[in-house]
């Protein structure tokens, strides 16, 4: 019977992030090239890879339908130019699809069952925005399972506003003007670019090429956020300027056994320690995150204290405050989304997971001083997901955590 082993992220990439709608960059484009242009991508960067080793492809996506259906994870391989031995699927846990995915092939490479997994997700929120024909089951209001307004993420937010009233709308603010600021200025260092694919995208000019993300505001202020109309409620806290927008985009990675890393001569940028997915009311489907955060570092052996650095999803401002408020740590801790996130990144839904890991594993590389990372987001309907890393570029003393083999 095989035992468990490590389980390393060797490499990730993205497409530049698009502003979903007509006037957005990849309105266009088709989302499976999309997702096709991230895997060649990803290929590309690490030619040591044999393509007919790669045990499997996931790639994930909300709305499942058109030019996103078809089960991704087959339909792009072949696109990319995978050989036809190499399986592929689709999977769906809305905004922590990819990350699902991840989770996945890590636990079956831990398992011995994989070598090397792909794990990705796209979304094209112009073409598909979530809920898109969807026909959510009556019984849920009826029998007053689910409030009807869970089912709006804007609503949602506002809702953990009000349950925790001490998270104000000007700490709010503040979290998006930063989130904007920090993206800007990693853009200035290069810090970002390292890992975009660029995309060749047609418009009524012509051709050109998608090289950043569309959707950057560094010129934010708080004046301006006051300003901002809250679309979900008359009067209330949540606005365009606390809010991930709608995004096109697609994400690749690649996850390896660490002795099959080894053996190919793969560079490792992390290790996979462990994770946890956890429910919360739908309502106030923002506070995920929390539970499922504690199940993973439970598991782990570990605690909050031992994390040096953060990569959470910004799908509003308030769903991070209240993880961070949770936990005693800073609204502007320096270990959280040093680099920006989603409010001005953007957040093309199940893809976003993996943009995450990607980005901390470029700052693991930058942070000799920082042994483990955590990547974290909310899910619709009320879930959150949670992945502990390990920084291999690590120079410190060695904490004595248990091994979980990326399992747990």
């Amino acid at each position: 019977m095989a035992t468990k082993r490590d389980v390393v992220f060797v490499d990730g990439v993205r497409t530049p992030f698009g502003r979903a709608g007509e006037r957005g960059m990849y309105w266009g484009t088709r989302a499976d090239d999309l997702a096709v242009k991230a895997l060649q991508g990803l290929l590309e960067r690490n030619p040591e890879v044999p393509l007919d080793r790669i045990d499997d492809v996931g790639i994930a996506a909300t709305t499942q339908q058109g030019d996103q259906g078809l089960t991704l994870g087959r339909t792009v391989s072949l696109l990319a130019g995978l050989p036809q031995s190499v399986p592929g699927f689709a999977l769906d846990r809305m905004c922590a699809g990819a990350m699902t995915v991840a989770s996945f092939m890590g636990s079956a490479i831990g398992a011995g069952q994989y070598d090397l997994a792909v794990a990705g997700g796209v979304e094209h929120m112009g073409r598909h925005p979530l809920g898109l024909d969807a026909d959510p089951n009556p019984r849920f209001v009826a029998e007053k399972l689910v409030s009807a307004e869970a089912l709006n993420m804007g609503v949602t937010a506002e809702r953990i506003h009000d349950r925790l009233p001490h998270l104000t709308k000007e700490r709010a603010d503040r979290f998006g003007m930063n989130s904007q600021h920090r993206v800007q200025a990693a853009y200035d260092r290069g810090d970002i670019q390292a890992d975009l694919v660029p995309v060749a995208i047609r418009s009524a000019e012509g051709w050109s090429m998608a090289t950043e993300d569309e959707g950057r505001r560094p010129e934010t202020t708080m004046e301006g956020l006051a300003q901002l109309k809250t679309p979900f409620r008359p009067h209330g806290r949540v606005t365009a300027g606390t809010s991930s927008p709608l995004t096109d985009g697609a994400t690749m990675s690649l996850l390896a056994g660490g002795d099959t890393a080894k053996e190919l001569g793969l560079r490792t940028k992390m290790r996979l320690v462990g994770y946890g997915f956890a429910g919360v009311e739908p309502e106030v489907m923002g506070l995920g995150p929390v539970p499922a955060t504690e199940k993973a570092l439970r598991r782990a052996g570990m605690s909050i204290d031992d994390i040096g650095l953060f990569e959470l999803n910004e799908a509003f401002a308030v769903q991070v405050l209240s993880f961070l408020d949770h936990f005693g740590i800073d609204d502007e801790d320096p270990r959280v989304n040093p680099w920006g996130g989603a409010i001005a990144f953007g957040h093309p839904l199940a893809a976003s997971g993996v943009r995450l890991m990607t980005q901390l594993a470029r700052q693991f590389e930058q942070r000799p001083d920082v042994q483990f990372g955590v990547t974290a987001m909310c899910v619709g309907l009320g879930q959150g997901g949670s992945m502990i890393w390990e920084n291999p570029h690590y120079t410190g003393k060695k904490s004595a955590r248990k091994r979980t083999g990326g399992t747990a």
